[in-house]
């Protein structure tokens, strides 16, 4: 397709993103200014400039919804298990395991990682804070090295891959215009590349500040962080245990501190053999991966709030699946406005956002722009991986880690056939970039100030010490995926 002023518009909107994006600011109000423009222009109709707007986040709503709906079922499930004390009696029996401080950083990373796979590090890491942490810092781990392990297992391993929940994989894969398995299984195998190398650096730096259980200093640290958590778990505990009766509910509680993780533990292995088993690889394509995690998810909610509050429960699961969504609007809510803006970038969208008929050309405006400098683009599979990752990572500069996925993925399906790479692979290391930056890492403006917070560590430090532990990592994961694949 001849390119228009339009293109030339998306392609300088597409600039001013990425810049705004440096600079740590919120990309919503380009990407809607953007949209608005670019509907004006092709369509040389002022009224068609905001009806363009309205059908680019009516379209990226309706794409993006399953997501939206798997984020709300995931906390909904946590949240009744916290009304019921579950949550905490999942994780208590872990404390008896950590002696010492090696033991420590294995159980903190591990369980960290798991937890976060199923529920998203956010709500995962006040647990973990809460209950590992401080066994952990008795027995000879410093609180900076504990939190450094909890940000590389949850805002970097399991956020970065996304492997059960599927909301990172699936927001790229949608931009991409590939299958959401293309990306997911890549991303899982660099996420665990990056992960395990951050973790071996990380542990070089800090094994020398490891101390004997029970010094002095452990226990000042311990003190101190103990001060900032007790005064809210007390009252928490208070209030519920006027309102419950504590026998039964001690007796639920113990009783879903093994189902659920049972349950959960038993979709997981299912989806693992699925992927290896010929007969049945295709099982869980698209989003029926997240459509069973999300199934599973919603009975699981429906049991553990029937099983203790009966009768109320009609009122409870409401409130819990309400709870769920307003997490999952203020997590994800800003994504819709931008990823309607990189839908313009392909053909699949520009016809429902810009009401086009179905006899009419339909304009790509990013790929149109990549295949009309495909002459000028160096044919290196490893300057475009590199530069994928570079803009993965200056996307992620805006804290959040999800705005950029849109246009990585739109950036990687556009250049993929150029190179000779497949798109998921390049839209694998972009996430990459992306979300270990953003997700919260390396940058102190992220939910690494989560992770922080209740390790009583200064951020920026926790940043700082993490940077070269996580650049390294993601540097030989590229190198593992343009060598490999």
């Amino acid at each position: 397709m001849e390119l228009t002023a339009a293109h030339w518009l998306y392609a300088a909107i597409t600039i001013i993103v990425i810049v705004t994006m440096l600079f740590r600011r919120g990309v919503v109000l380009p990407a809607l200014i953007g949209t608005f423009l670019i509907g004006w222009i092709y369509k040389d109709s002022f009224i068609g400039g905001f009806q363009a707007v309205f059908n680019a986040n009516l379209v990226a709503a309706k794409e993006l919804f399953t997501i939206f709906l798997i984020i709300t079922l995931m906390v909904a499930l946590l949240n009744s298990l916290r009304a019921l004390g579950a949550d905490e009696k999942i994780i208590s029996p872990i404390q008896k395991v950590i002696k010492n401080a090696y033991i420590g950083i294995a159980v903190i990373f591990g369980t960290t990682y798991l937890v976060s796979l199923f529920f998203w590090p956010t709500p995962a890491v006040p647990l973990i804070c809460a209950l590992l942490v401080p066994v952990a810092i008795r027995a000879g781990l410093p609180a900076m090295s504990a939190a450094m392990v909890v940000a590389l297992a949850g805002q970097g391993m399991a956020l970065s891959s996304d492997y059960i929940i599927q909301v990172a994989p699936m927001l790229t894969a949608k931009a991409a215009g590939i299958e959401t398995t293309a990306i997911a299984d890549k991303a899982m195998i660099l996420s665990l590349i990056t992960g395990g190398i951050a973790l071996l650096i990380t542990y070089i730096m800090i094994r020398r500040t490891i101390r004997t259980p029970n010094s002095e200093l452990a226990e000042m640290e311990l003190s101190i962080l103990q001060g900032k958590q007790n005064a809210e778990v007390e009252a928490s505990a208070a209030t519920e245990n006027q309102l419950n009766d504590a026998t039964r509910r001690e007796l639920w509680a113990k009783l879903f501190a093994v189902f659920v993780p049972l349950s959960l533990l038993t979709v997981m292995v299912f989806m693992f053999y699925t992927k290896f088993n010929p007969e049945t690889s295709g099982i869980f394509n698209g989003g029926d991966g997240a459509a069973f995690i999300g199934g599973v998810a919603s009975i699981l909610l429906i049991l553990s709030t029937v099983a203790f509050r009966r009768i109320h429960a009609l009122d409870k699961v409401s409130d819990h699946l309400t709870e769920g969504f307003v997490f999952a609007f203020k997590a994800m809510g800003p994504v819709i406005p931008i990823a309607g803006f990189f839908f313009l970038g392909s053909a699949d969208f520009t016809g429902q956002i810009l009401s086009l008929g179905e006899d009419v050309a339909k304009p790509a405006f990013l790929f149109d722009l990549v295949a009309s400098a495909q002459n000028a683009i160096p044919q290196n599979p490893f300057l475009t991986g590199f530069g994928i990752l570079l803009v993965g990572i200056i996307t992620g500069l805006d804290g959040s880690g999800f705005s950029g996925l849109p246009l990585v993925g739109a950036l990687s399906g556009a250049l993929a056939s150029g190179v000779g790479m497949d798109a998921g692979t390049l839209a694998a290391i972009g996430q990459m970039g992306s979300i270990w930056t953003g997700g919260g890492t390396i940058i102190a403006w992220s939910s690494l100030v989560a992770v922080a917070g209740f390790c009583g560590v200064p951020v920026l430090e926790l940043a700082r010490k993490l940077f070269i532990p996580v650049m390294a990592g993601l540097v030989i994961s590229t190198l593992f995926a343009l060598f490999m694949w």
